[in-house]
């Protein structure tokens, strides 16, 4: 090899660059750098390398086929560097090695490498359609040849220039811009020698001249608030051990299957006793893995339910202002620990659900909004782009490469991380356009309605590919309004939801309950009204997070009456939720009667177990699980009326309530009394379809709880007396503020 050092006057005319391309690349407004950087050819024979590496101190070349090296020459005070080859006309591999103030770099020339993307990727993320997306965009460790490194890939159409920055090249945002691949708005670069840990931002440049740098929408791993960089990862390297669940899962029906959900935020649910509060005082998704598995397991739970993990800059929004939707929070450790913890509860036949956040995220400026300057994922016009009540940006549902971020996001969390469910939160706020808005803050859509049918449209088609491509795996709608069909099929017209949660029983049940007995009469239909709707969607019974802050108190603090009926009407609440139709979820701390409110900074009040009262609540909502998952009554028919009956729904001066749970064979069913006053019920007399003997198998006022143990000594046998449409009756004892169940024996 022959090295030319001339003077750049010296040199054929066709080594520098045009001067309007090089004055672009120096400002750093030029979309294809690789057409200028890197070694190309001259002619037959001579070659030319160009760098532009602006704030270095030097430029050394190296030829990799025989390790000889000598300087690239500056040829201007802004960064160009060239070196001219003579004698030679085959490209050949070569590094570069550059020395700055605090460090120096070599590795492999990024502009000698083709792009890692292809026309039929670009083609599917313009349409909406790549559904592996996350595989492609963000930062991806790569072997191109024999060289390794890191392919950087990152939608921003409206940006002028965008490039890589980290500790690699002193974060100076003019060292490493990428190649723009045309009207896909994705830009691309990979660049060699990066690995696993490294950290890096995207530094984009609008068109109006302003610079600032964003955290990768795609990043699968962050570091730890208040530092916003993402950090390279693999996230298919974890080994999984949970082939048997995963195999399991695809053959149910959850529908009719026992669903008793324990929803828990990490951050608070316990912290270790020998670690100090502070940014490092929590468990770790490792260590809480176990503990809380053994106690799921223990306390009869089939799932739990996680308040949202993707990475969020502020404690105190619990993981609703997303600001990294790939990335579980470093809070609690990295992607493969959150990984071995779904891995655990899966080993413990514990589901995993987690929240997802996908009708709105948060307006920090390192995140998403305004992305490349512009209303990117968002829509530009506020009465459309903007939650005014939570100071948050509204997704742009109807933009097919927004509308693949989500849909690639959910998919993800399926693919990477083995999850059992997400559960979608606010989802009323995306289908409605007037969503807490008043007249004139919103735009109807094309028919004059308020229906977001964009929004509508990417659910449909996000249900549809998750049951279709992840079979047994579930999506839970959090719905506040009447919408017709969350959980109905999307070919019968419905959003495509497996269960959504029932808002309104949870309402009127909680309202029902902080009334004082001697009232409860007035207000019968507030537990009776939910049957009249039961069957309409698959609804879950939720007594979530969203109960027990803000000042609404906590389960056993909404309990009216005194300190003895507080308990009582608690073990009461608990017991008609799983005998109610419908799959369960309840809050942590609930179990054990918490009596002040969740506080996310603080851990549960394990202590109160020490007293009987609240261990007592602890062990029924063990019972009531245990009987749950025993008895099919309770489960199979959740969805169907034939699966519940009422016996007596009219006892509105007494305030009792008589049901039947069936199961499908029809021959094991259950009676559910209820006695919602502290009066003792003598000689209640109830119809029955079945004679024999019926077994006291539940009863909430038992002596195990605290009760008063008032019952019916294990069950009564029936007498030929028909009575409430059916041939036998009972006569029993109720006790009071509570509910008995009997199974025929």
């Amino acid at each position: 090899m022959s090295l030319k050092y001339s003077l750049p006057k010296s040199w054929p005319k066709s080594v520098l660059p045009e001067s309007l391309l090089w004055g672009k690349l120096q400002n750093g407004m030029l979309a294809d750098p690789h057409s200028i950087l890197g070694m190309h050819k001259l002619n037959k024979s001579s070659l030319v390398v160009r760098c532009f590496a602006p704030n270095v101190q030097k430029v050394e070349f190296i030829d990799v086929r025989n390790d000889s090296s000598c300087a690239m020459q500056p040829v201007d005070e802004h960064g160009m560097y060239v070196l001219y080859v003579e004698n030679e006309n085959d490209l050949f591999p070569y590094k570069l090695k550059q020395t700055f103030q605090g460090g120096e770099y070599a590795n492999y020339d990024p502009y000698n490498f083709l792009p890692e993307i292809g026309e039929l990727d670009l083609y599917y993320f313009s349409g909406g359609k790549h559904h592996g997306i996350y595989d492609k965009l963000g930062a991806h460790k790569r072997i191109l040849g024999e060289v390794t490194g890191v392919a950087f890939l990152l939608w921003a159409p409206n940006a002028a220039r965008v490039s890589v920055v980290g500790d690699f090249n002193n974060w100076d945002g003019l060292r490493h811009p990428m190649r723009n691949m045309g009207e896909s708005g994705i830009w691309e670069l990979f660049i060699p020698g990066l690995t696993e840990g490294d950290l890096y931002k995207f530094e984009l440049k609008a068109h109006n001249g302003d610079v600032f740098t964003k955290l990768d929408p795609y990043a699968s791993r962050t570091e730890l608030r208040p530092k916003t960089s993402g950090i390279i990862h693999d996230f298919r390297k974890y080994k999984w051990a949970d082939q048997d669940w995963m195999k399991k899962r695809q053959t149910k029906n959850i529908l009719e299957e026992p669903m008793s959900v324990y929803e828990i935020h990490l951050g608070s649910w316990q912290h270790p006793l020998l670690k100090e509060k502070d940014e490092h005082g929590y468990y770790n998704y490792r260590e809480i893995a176990p503990i809380l598995a053994e106690y799921a397991v223990e306390m009869g739970y089939t799932h739990i339910e996680l308040l949202p993990i993707m990475e969020h800059p502020l404690d105190q929004s619990w993981g609703y202002q997303v600001t990294a939707y790939f990335a579980p929070t470093a809070r609690f450790g990295t992607p493969d620990d959150f990984a071995y913890f779904v891995d655990v509860m899966h080993q413990h036949n514990i589901g995993v659900i987690l929240d997802w956040v996908p009708a709105h995220f948060p307006k920090d400026e390192f995140a998403l909004g305004r992305f490349d300057g512009t209303a990117l994922y968002e829509h530009a016009d506020p009465r459309k782009g903007e939650h005014e009540d939570w100071g948050t940006y509204i997704f742009n549902y109807g933009r097919n490469e927004v509308k693949n971020f989500l849909i690639g996001n959910a998919l993800y969390w399926f693919d990477i991380f083995h999850l059992d469910g997400l559960r979608v939160d606010a989802v009323a706020s995306m289908i409605y356009l007037d969503y807490s808005r008043n007249e004139g803050e919103w735009i109807p859509n094309k028919y004059g309605g308020n229906e977001n049918l964009e929004a509508i449209d990417f659910l449909k088609e996000l249900n549809e590919l998750v049951h279709a491509d992840y079979p047994g795996a579930m999506m839970i709608a959090e719905e506040s309004t009447a919408f017709a069909g969350v959980s109905r099929p999307v070919y019968l017209g419905g959003l495509g939801f497996t269960l959504k949660w029932n808002m309104g029983w949870m309402h009127d049940t909680l309202s029902y309950f902080t009334k004082d007995a001697v009232y409860r009469k007035y207000h019968h239909d507030n537990l009776t009204f939910s049957l009249l709707y039961a069957f309409t969607e698959n609804f879950t019974l939720p007594f979530s997070h969203d109960e027990v802050v803000h000042g609404k108190g906590s389960m056993l603090g909404k309990m009216s009456g005194d300190y003895w009926q507080k308990f009582a009407n608690l073990r009461a609440l608990y017991a008609f939720m799983y005998a109610h139709p419908g799959k369960k979820l309840l809050f942590m701390g609930g179990e054990f009667a918490q009596w002040k409110e969740w506080e996310d900074t603080n851990p549960l009040e394990w202590f109160l177990l020490e007293d009987p009262f609240h261990s007592a609540v602890q062990l029924l909502t063990k019972d009531l699980n245990r009987l749950y998952k025993k008895i099919p009554a309770l489960y199979e028919q959740d969805f169907t009326n034939s699966g519940f009956e009422w016996v007596d729904v009219n006892d509105v001066g007494q305030s009792v309530f008589s049901f039947i749970r069936w199961d499908k064979s029809r021959k094991t069913p259950i009676l559910v009394v209820a006695n919602m006053t502290p009066i003792v019920r003598k000689n209640y007399t109830l119809g029955v379809p079945v004679s024999g003997k019926w077994e006291e198998i539940l009863n909430t006022d038992s002596s195990l709880y605290e009760g008063s143990n008032v019952g019916n000594n294990g069950g009564v046998m029936t007498k030929n007396t028909p009575s409430h449409s059916h041939p036998y009756s009972l006569k029993l004892t109720l006790p009071p503020l509570g509910v008995v169940y009997f199974k025929i024996k």
